[in-house]
């Protein structure tokens, strides 16, 4: 087993190196990119870890895609063996805790989504670790030093988890609960736990800190400023649903459920119960809010369902070993679909002709430097000796296309945003500011529509930019250049 998940590994590897040096970054891994060029414990969308990891990565400024991917590729690749590690800390056997490996290798969701530089990855590794740890202080001698060293770790990491993604509060909930539990009362009765729980506050403590004294804008633009459409729907049923069957592949989440079966029926010891919260409570908060909210993705749900893992292979009895294969074959099938489709120019051949290159998100992943290019040579072509920094402005019409410019001229020009409601860009780069600019260079995606007439600005030029796979136009952009009526 231990070979094969070897092997798994190794041809995963190869592939996210060969896409570390041919794509660019999704559009909110742009965004988190940017975050190192503003060091903050908070952003509207996430707790700041991932702003602090991409300025590590970046050294000191925005990181590069390649950069970034590098890291990503490893991390990626590691992420199976986390969970091994996570099994056997649970009590599994080697060989079902490296069967667990294989499987959770070829999820859809891994495989192919922690390739990227984001909130997401960072939770995942600190939740699995969490879960790593409370596990092996749980089967420790009560107040050892083995069980104390391994709570500390615990509270520790479910604070790196809370700061990487609001998700990760639910950890801490989950390890108290775990902990009170008549299985685990002889370590209730030791400081380890608790005093584990306290050290993973203090991390997460900047990020609260920011919020309060701000007036808890993350809270507001997650559960309000972004919700006007929200309530319960089947439409929302509909895409948690199908995003599990997507994200997992059909077998897997067959298999999520038989796991979820056994960690049920293993409830009954300390593990058992610290599994059991581990997943159901995080579900509690995470549920609800994805039924309510349109705008809730089906990947918000993952850290909750990562206990499962270790539940199914501790179980006494496993799961089919046919049912195992094949979830693993087709869940290895859709990712090197997945991957032949962003690497492989010529697959939009394959494409129907319905096809809207507009809705397909592999299209960000491609032609961004050549926009940000342009933008900066027509920005460029402005600045005059006597001109200062602000007079010249590089602006898109939604947050999607400044993340993308702001990460790839890391901070050499002030990038400000038109976003429908406000972003980070307002506090980085307020809109006041660059209405006052001499000069605009407003960047669009034709998704967005045309520059807008303002009227303190008149319209010196406008250039066009194509992006291509394989012959074939997947996006269009203006570089529209705006300069102040009286100068002009």
């Amino acid at each position: 087993m231990a070979l094969v998940l070897g092997l798994v590994s190794l041809v995963l590897f190869v592939v996210r190196v060969y896409a570390t040096a041919h794509v660019g970054f999704g559009d909110s891994e742009a965004l988190y990119a940017c975050y190192a060029l503003h060091p903050q414990p908070a952003y509207l969308d996430h707790p700041g870890l991932v702003g602090t990891v991409a300025r590590l990565v970046g050294g000191g400024t925005a990181p590069s895609p390649l950069a970034a991917h590098v890291v990503t590729s490893l991390a990626a690749t590691a992420f199976p063996w986390v969970m091994v590690l996570a099994c056997r800390a649970a009590g599994a056997q080697w060989r079902r805790a490296m069967a667990a490996g294989i499987v959770v290798a070829l999820v859809p969701e891994i495989a192919v989504g922690l390739f990227a530089l984001t909130p997401d990855l960072l939770c995942a590794f600190a939740w699995a670790l969490c879960i790593t740890a409370a596990a092996a202080g749980l089967r420790a001698r009560p107040g050892g030093a083995a069980a104390t060293a391994a709570f500390a770790a615990a509270g520790l990491l479910a604070g790196v988890a809370a700061a990487s993604k609001v998700t990760g509060l639910a950890l801490f909930v989950a390890l108290t609960a775990a902990y009170a539990a008549t299985p685990a009362r002889a370590h209730a009765r030791t400081v380890g736990p608790w005093a584990g729980l306290l050290a993973g506050l203090l991390v997460v403590a900047p990020v609260a800190l920011l919020e309060a004294r701000t007036g808890w804008p993350m809270l507001r633009h997650r559960l309000v400023d972004t919700q006007a459409s929200a309530g319960l729907s089947l439409r929302n049923v509909g895409a948690l649903v199908g995003g599990q069957l997507v994200y997992l592949s059909p077998l897997v989440a067959v298999l999520a459920v038989l796991a979820f079966r056994e960690m049920w029926r293993g409830r009954d010891d300390a593990v058992g119960r610290l599994l059991l919260a581990s997943t159901l409570l995080p579900l509690a908060a995470l549920l609800p809010l994805c039924l309510w909210s349109r705008v809730a993705e089906p990947h918000w749900i993952a850290p909750a369902l990562l206990a499962l893992v270790p539940a199914a292979a501790r179980a006494p009895s496993a799961p089919p070993q046919r049912l195992v294969v094949a979830s693993a074959a087709l869940g290895g099938l859709l990712v090197a679909a997945v991957h032949a489709w962003a690497l492989v120019p010529s697959a939009i051949r394959l494409a129907p002709a319905s096809y809207d290159p507009r809705l397909d998100l592999t299209n960000e992943l491609y032609g961004w430097p050549r926009v940000a290019a342009v933008a900066r040579d027509e920005a460029l072509s402005a600045w005059t000796p006597g001109t200062e920094r602000g007079d010249v402005a590089i602006v898109g019409p939604h947050w999607v296309v400044c993340a993308q410019l702001e990460a790839a001229l890391r901070g050499t020009l002030p990038v400000g945003c038109d976003s429908p409601i406000r972003d980070d860009f307002d506090r980085w780069y307020p809109r006041a500011s660059w209405h006052d600019a001499d000069t605009i260079v407003w960047v669009t995606d034709r998704r967005f529509g045309p520059a807008p007439a303002l009227p303190s600005h008149v319209v010196l030029r406008s250039r066009e930019v194509q992006v291509q796979r394989d012959g074939h136009v997947v996006r269009v952009f203006d570089v529209t250049v705006l300069a102040r009526r009286a100068a002009a």
